[in-house]
């Protein structure tokens, strides 16, 4: 009877110490932090950029594209979970498809974010605002919410509290963030701070709309179409068929779509 009274407390010691290290991250973090002291982006990208570049070497290589590249797009697809990384070697360039990342965490629904503490991702066109090297979630990147699109609507609205702190990052757990996984944001964060983050376009929608009409919430605003033609619009320049398995040739070029006659 002792040893399982013995065992079943090591079980709820270890399930525990597990589940408060994932979730209790913003609690013990910050008092890391505070012993080993804060890190650059300078130190993410020395420790983990070698092994990042030697995992992404080969999207770039077929895709064609100089690494670091020019400029980098994030698509983040809501309904599919999903987030394609694509990148070019100059401003003129057409862009290359470079991979797909899970989306392993979002709350909220279809629909763009209007306030402060609603947990909705927000849906729009955004660029990257500073590279966190000291997140809760590992590493995190800072999405330009609210744009001037999101101000504008609040306007008309007469919506003031519009929220902000929107990040991709690391780990599994998300409030209105996008959440990539350590190994994943490890690569991206790597790639962007290598890049320039202020060279980084970032496209967050409902669904993918190159594929699909827009998936649009029963609570959606009444200008949520406007915003669908703005993403819609903005997805142009990443044509849906480069990113499947048959889009490169065996040269390692990327195909043409055949012309309907």
């Amino acid at each position: 009877m002792r040893k399982k009274v013995i065992a079943i407390a090591v079980v709820v010691f270890v399930v525990g110490s597990g589940a408060f290290v994932t979730f209790g991250r913003g609690l013990w973090y910050p008092l890391l932090l505070r012993i080993s002291g804060p890190r650059s982006v300078a130190d993410v990208v020395a420790r983990y950029g070698p092994a990042a570049r030697e995992r992404l070497g080969p999207h770039f290589e077929r895709a064609r594209v100089a690494y670091p590249p020019k400029q980098i797009a994030l698509l983040v697809f809501k309904r599919e979970n999903r987030l394609s990384l694509w990148a070019r070697s100059s401003m003129n360039a057409p862009w290359r498809f470079i991979r797909h990342y899970p989306v392993l965490a979002a709350s909220g629904h279809a629909g763009p974010k209007l306030r402060e503490g609603d947990y909705q991702v927000p849906e729009g066109v955004y660029r990257i605002e500073h590279l966190n090297p000291n997140s809760s979630y590992h590493l995190s990147m800072k999405v330009s919410y609210p744009n001037e699109f999101d101000r504008r609507m609040a306007a008309r609205d007469q919506r003031t509290r519009l929220g902000g702190d929107i990040f991709i990052h690391g780990k599994n757990v998300s409030i209105g963030c996008v959440a990539l996984g350590d190994r994943a944001i490890e690569e991206v964060f790597t790639l962007v701070a290598q890049t320039g983050h202020s060279r980084v376009k970032v496209i967050i929608a409902p669904n993918d709309l190159r594929s699909a009409g827009a998936v649009i919430h029963e609570d959606a605003p009444r200008w949520v179409g406007q915003l669908y033609r703005i993403v819609a619009a903005a997805l142009v320049d990443f044509p849906l068929w480069m990113e499947s398995n048959t889009a490169i040739d065996v040269r390692g070029m990327p195909k043409r779509p055949k012309a309907f006659k």
